[in-house]
């Protein structure tokens, strides 16, 4: 059976925050994207079919990258728009069908990571048969985990922008010591499936926490004096002080990845890849930790001026 549209679908009831979209997301993904979501919904396909859809399209992009043929690879960068395309589908289904779940978030952000593993593992075996050193494992493997803190990091960011602004009715912003205790509940016996994304997310989450502990600190401090309701000047300014840095941390998104994977792909110097995520996008991610860290210790001192302004 097809699955029910709560309401009249209008693509905007599928966006997170406008603010927090990307241009290309904007004006194409998301576009593209809920006309599949329209589609599927009327195929009765859930999110996660969705998602396990595209992320084949991805997985089979990154092996056509292995080739050193520009039709080949432009059939790969085909196959991996659609796949972009499929990963919008996905969130936008489950908003338009009510079927979000955490367990599709997991999901869905294990078969990102399985699309990049994916593409460094073909680039790297591609410049290794073109005669690259040995050395290019360890250069693949650095800017591997460069990409994991940056895009963890980005998306963190996000999502604590969407919780903050949307009075928590918005955004994934999960934390370590919740997904702690949700994970103690279940057994290896009795919830396997569950008890495994749930390890897993848990780890992704210890480490956006570690990449920026004084914004967890920031979500701590705002739980435990404002726990029925975030105040109404301190959303405006964390919207007014967070929104700028957006063009910056969508440089460290998939969009702008994909652009300079296939912008290396074209100029057959796929090496490229590693070393531009290596330099430029990690220093972009300190530049980006540093403003974060002074946002949230001066939202951090507002808070306490404004609560000690209450005891007074």
């Amino acid at each position: 059976m097809a699955a029910q549209i709560a309401q009249p679908p209008a693509i905007d009831t599928t966006y997170k925050v406008r603010e927090a979209e990307g241009i290309l997301d904007l004006y194409f993904y998301r576009k593209v994207g809920f006309q599949l979501a329209k589609v599927f919904a009327k195929l009765g396909m859930p999110p996660v079919g969705v998602t396990l859809l595209g992320g084949l399209f991805g997985i089979v992009a990154g092996h056509l990258y292995f080739y050193r043929d520009l039709r080949t690879n432009i059939a790969g960068m085909v196959l991996h728009i659609g796949a972009n395309a499929l990963d919008n589908a996905d969130g936008q289904l489950a908003r338009l069908t009510g079927r979000q779940s955490r367990e599709g978030r997991i999901i869905d952000s294990v078969v990102d990571h399985l699309i990049f593993t994916s593409i460094y593992v073909h680039l790297t075996l591609r410049c290794l048969f073109e005669g690259a050193s040995a050395m290019i494992f360890l250069v693949a493997l650095a800017a591997a985990l460069s990409h994991g803190l940056q895009s963890g990091a980005a998306d963190y960011y996000r999502n604590a922008y969407l919780y903050f602004v949307s009075q928590r009715s918005r955004g994934d912003f999960d934390s370590s010591a919740a997904l702690r205790s949700d994970y103690q509940t279940f057994t290896w016996r009795e919830g396997p499936w569950q008890k495994f994304l749930l390890v897993l997310y848990l780890n992704f989450t210890r480490q956006q926490e570690m990449i920026s502990p004084v914004l967890k600190k920031f979500r701590e401090t705002v739980d435990r004096l404002f726990h029925e309701q975030i105040p109404e000047w301190l959303t405006a300014q964390y919207r007014d002080a967070a929104r700028p840095a957006f063009k910056f941390w969508g440089v460290l998104m998939t969009n702008t990845r994909i652009f300079l994977l296939f912008a290396v792909l074209l100029l057959d110097r796929p090496a490229w890849f590693f070393w531009v995520e290596i330099t430029v996008f990690n220093l972009l991610l300190i530049y980006l930790l540093y403003r974060q860290r002074n946002m949230c210790r001066s939202l951090l001192e507002m808070m306490k001026q404004s609560r000690q302004a209450q005891l007074d």
